[in-house]
């Protein structure tokens, strides 16, 4: 890997963006990393949550300069292709079975912000700043809208995109788009304390779970929409890890997931 830093333990991988000097800001390179770590984690039984994180001050300053140069001078179709990698990035982390822990150690602008949103948790040191940033330079945040949007509402997306604001790691709490707060001395603590329990937890169950809330949210409360999550927990009832699950607790012991 050119700009990721891959590590493996205890059923825990760690994806870290590794470009400080450019405050781990991303290129087609990184993208194209990015996507392909997460859908071989994917795919990985041994694996039962990735944190990403990085190196340095910043988290990520959203797209490299350079690569933005390049971009300038690209045709339409050439800025859809382009545009297409960027979006395919961010759908595997959010399609992604394992959860994913966003780590976020600094300042953390653009297209950082899809990268965080498109996780399922977010941990944020308590100094960090963030910014959609994109209207300053007349653009958009459109490949990230979906994500970022679901992260912190509509509401606060819609002053954060107009006005390209500076705001606080507590404001970025307040609205959602992080979920814990921590200090610099204490964010790995709270970032390992969130992956325990996801780790002891059914690894099926988790990535149902996740997939539930995907499913259903904003979804229209319809007696197709009760009909499949009736199915979905007849499902999980009848499978090894449900019927496992249940013995253990009435048994009293470990289940075998933990062993």
């Amino acid at each position: 890997m050119e700009t990721l830093h891959i590590e493996i333990a205890n059923r825990v991988a760690t994806v870290t963006l590794n470009r400080p000097d450019v405050r781990n800001a991303f290129n087609e390179t990184t993208i194209a990393e990015i996507t392909r770590v997460f859908r071989d984690l994917d795919k990985d039984d041994s694996i039962r949550a990735i944190v990403l994180a990085a190196n340095g001050p910043a988290f990520c300053a959203g797209a490299d300069l350079n690569w933005m140069k390049k971009m300038a001078d690209y045709t339409h179709e050439e800025n859809l292709a382009d545009a297409g990698q960027l979006a395919d990035m961010l759908h595997t982390i959010y399609r992604c079975s394992k959860p994913v822990v966003a780590k976020v150690q600094g300042d953390c602008y653009a297209g950082g912000m899809g990268l965080v949103a498109a996780c399922d948790v977010a941990v944020s040191v308590d100094t960090a700043h963030f910014c959609l940033s994109e209207v300053k330079l007349g653009l958009i945040p459109a490949t990230i809208s979906p994500y970022v949007i679901k992260a912190m509402g509509e509401s606060a997306a819609r002053r954060y995109f107009i006005t390209a604001e500076r705001f606080t790691a507590t404001e970025a709490h307040r609205t959602g788009f992080v979920h814990e707060l921590a200090t610099a001395e204490s964010l790995d603590a709270k970032v390992a304390e969130i992956v325990k329990a996801l780790v002891s937890n059914s690894p099926n169950a988790v990535r149902q779970a996740k997939r539930l809330v995907q499913d259903v949210a904003s979804r229209e409360l319809t007696p197709v929409l009760i009909a499949a999550t009736v199915e979905g927990i007849a499902q999980i009832r009848a499978s090894d890890e449900g019927r496992e699950g249940v013995r253990s607790f009435l048994e009293k012991r470990k289940p075998d997931w933990l062993i």
